[in-house]
């Protein structure tokens, strides 16, 4: 993510009260007699208690995949909607929770048989006929509709299903994506993704992955897109406009899809000779691009004031420069197939899409990245105010979680590894990590241990300083 060079974005915050409400037809919670007689089924809980985000995402069972079918009429605002999540329990379930905020349940079901949903605030309970032993694979189909919510959160930023001049755009980062489907909302629990979307004929609706089909019928088109490598939710997206649609191959052989808003068209000509030039150079710098596909999309939301790294498709709030674009694909790589564990791990993120920046602007005749941490420090860069407010792996609290020191002073982190173990070693660390982590989820523990393994260094001092220190460090 980032605030498109005039601010950096802050966290989103889930509102303080959403309406309790039953479904449409259910009754029941998530205390029902175990049908089954499952030894010891109980109800999953309503968090993975995350330090700054306790009730997001949902425990007890994992998800493998999501079917979403999407129907949604400009117009009205009105979107119809259907989920098929496909999950493994990790322990035995009466009941599971899933994320959903607003929206009205019409239907749910559990393995084709009827369950019984309650909803209490952001939390849709569902309440299968029959106990789920522990580590079997089920089907929850959730069948809903309604007008989806946008989220403001304390900066005024927003988040969630955003009305666009001519339709609508999705962005999920930290909690908006449960406002247009029901999940596991957490970062820590990544799946692969079908989205189908359907459209009044001329509209365009973008997500992620690769488009499989398009079919238009009784003057409505469907788009099916299919995202086969797992994805937090918070970085699925659909775009619903009138898009001109570029569709190019890269010279790495990625399949690459452009959309671009017709008022941002001039300033995004060049758009995806960006894409192509970005991706090739952080191929040879990070190793090789993680997905199957690329591509942009460039929305026109004067406003919204940032950029989000949507997995596949980084989504622009207009006609992006190319540092930005740096950015956000690196973001392919950082965040999106090695995603942070826990949200207060956000630098590993952010620290290393800024550094990208330091980077490319090394290797492009600008500053050096030892120059550029240098006016971060000195408070020269435009970029560098309130770095120091507080230690960059320790946010202390959700509208925090974005913040200067998160961005900034976490590529300062990046930068003083660097400088302590050489640039042969830091590479082959920034490879080895993306390496083995890929398409998962990591966190900093690992991430310093990395280091010290690779560069044989006890690098405590350094980490303890920069990366977990209160205020403005010596300068070194």
């Amino acid at each position: 993510m980032s605030g498109a060079r005039a601010g950096r974005h802050l966290s989103r915050v889930l509102p303080g009260v959403l309406l309790l409400a039953l479904c449409a037809g259910c009754t029941g919670g998530a205390g029902a007699q175990d049908a089954a007689g499952v030894s010891g089924a109980g109800a999953g809980s309503a968090g993975v208690g995350d330090a700054l985000f306790p009730r997001l995402g949902n425990g007890g069972y994992d998800v493998r995949g999501y079917r979403l079918a999407l129907d949604y009429t400009p117009g009205s605002r009105h979107l119809n909607g259907t989920a098929r999540i496909t999950a493994r329990a990790t322990r035995a379930l009466s009941s599971f929770h899933l994320d959903l905020a607003g929206l009205r349940v019409r239907k749910a079901t559990v393995n084709g048989r009827p369950a019984k949903a309650a909803r209490s605030g952001s939390e849709l309970i569902l309440t299968p006929a029959s106990a789920l032993p522990e580590g079997r694979d089920f089907t929850a189909t959730v069948v809903y509709d309604g007008r989806p919510k946008t989220f403001t959160g304390e900066d005024s930023g927003k988040e969630g299903w955003l009305r666009t001049d001519d339709g609508a755009v999705a962005l999920g980062e930290p909690t908006g994506s449960m406002t247009w489907f029901p999940g596991n909302h957490h970062p820590s629990d990544k799946a692969a993704y079908d989205i189908a979307v359907t459209v009044p004929e001329g509209y365009t609706a973008v997500s992620n992955g690769e488009l499989k089909d398009q079919e238009t019928r009784g003057r409505r088109t469907t788009f099916r897109w299919h995202a086969g490598e797992p994805m937090a939710s918070y970085l699925a997206t659909v775009a619903i406009g009138r898009f001109g649609v570029r569709t190019t191959t890269t010279g790495e052989g990625l399949p690459s899809y452009v959309a671009v808003d017709p008022a941002e068209a001039r300033g995004a000509k060049d758009i995806a000779g960006q894409v192509d030039d970005v991706i090739a150079w952080e191929s040879r710098v990070f190793g090789p691009y993680p997905f199957s596909s690329t591509g942009a999309v460039v929305g026109h939301l004067p406003g919204l004031g940032y950029a989000l790294e949507t997995q596949t498709k980084p989504f622009f709030d207009a006609a992006p420069d190319k540092t930005l674009v740096v950015h956000e694909l690196a973001h392919q790589w950082f965040g999106d197939s090695v995603t942070p564990r826990v949200w207060k791990d956000m630098w590993l993120n952010e620290g290393f899409a800024t550094y990208a920046e330091w980077l490319w602007e090394e290797d492009h005749h600008g500053r050096t990245a030892q120059q550029v941490f240098d006016d971060f420090y000195d408070g020269t860069d435009d970029e560098s105010e309130g770095i120091w407010d507080f230690p960059p792996a320790d946010p202390p609290n959700v509208a925090s979680v974005s913040d200067p020191p998160v961005y900034g002073r976490g590529a300062m982190v990046v930068h003083q590894v660097r400088r302590a173990v050489g640039d042969k070693t830091f590479f082959s660390i920034l490879r080895t990590w993306l390496k083995d982590h890929r398409h998962g989820n990591a966190d900093t523990k690992q991430f310093i241990e990395l280091c010290e393994k690779k560069s044989g260094k006890d690098l405590t001092r350094l980490f303890d300083t920069w990366l977990y220190g209160e205020g403005k460090p010596k300068k070194p």
